[in-house]
């Protein structure tokens, strides 16, 4: 899209605030932001709210520590919708695979619908089937982005935008410097999620981590079955007979339009291939068939913004906090490369901040991140990208965006110790 085409394209919208992304992070943002008193509009490539996480059915990580004491690090508007979801009886807490702490496993399309009633209920203006193509900028100050629509690009402008798109879409367009992932070292593998129906989950549930990796390594040493990662998971769900997977393993540059391509018609040949082997080896899964694949194969690890401080692994490792932590997670660092999965663990029971420095990237004023493109290395990424984090960032972020607005002043500037006030006024844990 030229300059031209880019500045002709109608004003939609105007408002405090612009999310772009509707994944957990950015639900959880236009909630904050509205609810601190801002206008607020997102914008969403779908059709529905929740990005990957209410793609298949699937966990909420990272609510709390691993370890003896399994405290919960997580509060705010995040756990009002887990508590909601819990409520329904749409949700529930189980163990994590590899001592991970507990996680909340959910139906994904009740929580379509949670989302999108908070929004309406605080004011969001929600625009789905807009794709995100370039940011409206003058000099160095982002103003608002356009979108392509089925109606033709448009633009939506306002005084903050959170770019909530996973992949830093918006910061990269708008000239903020970021690392790639695999740039420097490994990057994280992608994965295909998939449900299978008619499992008898009595017994499925009865085969422990152990045994099904011992029945993954019989099966890829017979030369029967192509399984390219020799460990992965197989949970309950809500839902009557039916389980979840995270299991498959593609590794593609996530930014490359082609290899990304190729990722998810590999994805969907390995789902098939991982249900295949459970169905044949696994006992309770005799009768199993694959239900649902991911709409888009998940993506782990793409562009890491460089914001005022990057978060590392020491810090993670070291269990540090940070006088101006607007979050806090216990998670363990982990790396799906290869063909198995790198675990390693913050002290026991202990967390680490997350500064809201890591939510403001270098270049660009007026622009805040929220979810899995903050600044922070690849190691100590691996451990904060969990969704608990990724939406407690987005109440961050959210929140910031409004108290910028209404302050007037730069997100870079924000008095960083007010909204931490704010936050933990409005219950979260920082």
């Amino acid at each position: 899209m030229s300059e031209r085409e880019t500045y002709a394209a109608p004003v939609l919208w105007e408002t405090d605030v612009l999310v772009v992304g509707a994944g957990s992070a950015g639900m959880t943002a236009v909630l904050a932001a509205a609810r601190a008193g801002a206008s607020v509009a997102l914008v969403e490539r779908y059709g529905f709210p929740g990005g990957i996480s209410t793609q298949v059915l699937d966990t909420f990580y990272g609510f709390y520590t691993p370890g003896a004491r399994n405290d919960r690090v997580v509060g705010g508007i995040p756990w009002e919708v887990a508590s909601t979801l819990m409520a329904r009886g749409a949700a529930f807490e189980r163990p994590n695979s590899y001592g991970a702490g507990t996680g909340v496993t959910y139906d994904p399309n009740v929580l379509k619908v949670l989302w999108e009633t908070l929004a309406q209920a605080a004011g969001v203006k929600l625009l789905y089937h807009a794709l995100f193509t370039e940011p409206v900028m003058e000099n160095d100050r982002i103003r608002g982005a356009v979108v392509q629509t089925k109606a033709g690009p448009l633009r939506l402008l306002a005084t903050v935008v959170v770019d909530a798109s996973g992949d830093a879409d918006v910061a990269a367009r708008a000239g903020a410097p970021f690392e790639l992932a695999g740039e420097a070292g490994e990057a994280q593998a992608l994965t295909t999620t998939f449900s299978l129906i008619n499992v008898d989950v009595a017994r499925a549930r009865q085969v422990r981590q152990p045994e099904l990796q011992a029945l993954m390594a019989e099966a890829i040493a017979s030369g029967a079955y192509a399984l390219p990662r020799r460990e992965g998971s197989v949970h309950v769900t809500p839902l009557a007979g039916v389980m979840a997977t995270n299991m498959t393993r593609v590794r593609v540059d996530p930014s490359d339009p082609v290899q990304l391509t190729a990722a998810e018609i590999e994805g969907r040949r390995q789902a098939f291939e991982y249900a295949r082997f459970l169905r044949d080896t696994v006992p309770g899964y005799e009768r199993a068939e694959l239900v649902t694949l991911s709409h888009q194969i998940g993506v782990r690890e793409s562009r890491r913004v460089h914001g005022e401080y990057r978060l590392t692994r020491e810090d993670v490792l070291g269990a540090r906090d940070f006088p101006d932590a607007i979050a806090r997670c216990g998670a363990p660092i982990e790396a799906h490369a290869g063909s198995d999965t790198r675990w390693e663990y913050v002290p026991d029971s202990q967390t680490y901040g997350i500064p809201y420095r890591c939510l403001v990237p270098l270049g660009v004023e007026g622009l805040l991140l929220a979810g899995r493109c903050l600044s922070a290395t690849h190691d100590a990424h691996a451990s904060v990208r969990s969704m608990g984090q990724c939406m407690a960032m987005g109440q961050a972020a959210g929140t910031a965006a409004a108290l910028a607005v209404a302050g007037d002043v730069a997100p870079r500037r924000l008095d960083t110790d007010a909204l931490r006030a704010r936050l933990v006024a409005d219950g979260a844990i920082v």
